[in-house]
């Protein structure tokens, strides 16, 4: 998943969807669990790495606050 298109709003839904279906399980199937929790985890790591990027964003317009004033 290419970090740029890491949308925070759209990942935290799937995120929620993965919760509800485990939630939703009476019995998991382990293999599908297993796909979900990857799944999970792999939305987690582009959101983290997206936030960081948008830390450092924050960061510059910051700097550049600082240097006008």
């Amino acid at each position: 998943m290419p970090k740029a298109n890491i949308n925070l709003t759209e990942t935290m839904k799937k995120l929620r969807a993965i919760t509800a279906w485990f939630d939703a399980e009476k019995e998991i199937d382990v293999e599908k669990g297993l796909e979900k929790v990857k799944e999970g985890a792999e939305l987690i790591k582009a959101s983290r790495e997206r936030l960081k990027e948008l830390e450092n964003e924050f960061e510059e317009v910051k700097k550049k606050l600082g240097e006008d004033a």
